[in-house]
């Protein structure tokens, strides 16, 4: 009798997810409730104080800039990647297509940033264009406000967001499409009352591919944004607390939170889609 394999296959993988993730995860929570040394580290005594401190004004306003930025970049990465992975599962050059989507991920990350800062910058390409055509008199400076900031979070977030709707529409029966044409329905009333439906669950995971590092972001509102009114995100937050501060438990404490609200937020999507599975079949049998 041949004996079940498949925890020695698993246990492996899940000895490095443990060690790798969830134990950390486990030390970050840990820190969020301990006292915070002045010279750096925790002292181990038990505090709320990292909790008040992320529901205070100034971290209330960060947050709300966060999470403005976080909304329009996610949207306006979803408004360009839903065409074009359209337009690459309708292609006869596919492989093409997907090699020009993947491609900037050869290229280092910091590199692509301060490329954008060579175009966006007062005598960048930009600049010299717009001034060559005459459109403007003087450089204009398109960096470090919070329009530049969701510019560059879209461009970056391109890709994770174009892969999963490409995936869900290249699965897609297009003869449903057709059908609705040929009773009548428009080009885009087709799009919208059957192809959206039926890729519901490749634009939730874009959005969540494309939303949840945006708002952990860093380096682009750093460098793009330069600190200012408007384009102060959490993230830069958390590495000023951390680093200049030298308080660990505040860092602990929104990594803690944030992680509670992903994780909610992904549980009720589970949720609600497995109720709309039931209820379809419940219907259809």
């Amino acid at each position: 009798m041949r004996k079940n394999l498949g925890f020695r296959y698993t246990l492996l993988a899940m000895i490095v997810t443990t060690t790798l993730t969830i134990i950390p995860l486990l030390i970050v929570i840990f820190y969020s409730f301990l006292t915070k040394n002045s010279s750096g580290g925790v002292i181990y005594q038990f505090s709320l104080d990292a909790y008040r401190t992320i529901f205070s004004k100034e971290y209330a306003l960060v947050l709300k800039d966060t999470l403005i930025i976080t909304f329009w970049a996610t949207s306006m990465t979803m408004l360009v990647a839903l065409p074009c992975a359209y337009y690459m599962a309708l292609s006869r050059h596919k492989d093409i297509l997907m090699m020009i989507i993947i491609v900037p991920f050869w290229t280092n990350f910091l590199v692509r940033i301060f490329a954008w800062k060579a175009i966006l910058e007062a005598n960048g390409f930009l600049n010299l264009i717009l001034l060559k055509l005459g459109i403007i008199d003087t450089p204009f400076m398109f960096l470090y406000n919070r329009t530049a900031v969701i510019v560059v979070l879209a461009y970056t977030s391109l890709p994770f967001a174009i892969l999963p709707l490409y995936n869900a529409i290249e699965k897609f029966d297009f003869s449903l499409l057709e059908a609705a044409r040929d009773l009548g329905s428009g080009h885009m009333r087709s799009l919208a009352k059957i192809l959206i439906p039926n890729i519901r669950g490749g634009i939730v995971a874009s959005m969540v591919f494309v939303a949840i590092p945006i708002f952990g972001q860093y380096i682009v509102p750093q460098l793009i944004g330069g600190g200012n009114a408007g384009t102060f995100m959490l993230g830069q937050q958390i590495a000023n607390v951390f680093f200049n501060e030298r308080n660990w438990p505040v860092p602990s404490a929104i990594t803690t939170l944030l992680m509670f609200v992903t994780l909610i937020g992904f549980f009720a999507v589970r949720i609600r889609t497995s109720q709309k599975n039931r209820d379809y079949l419940a219907k259809n049998k």
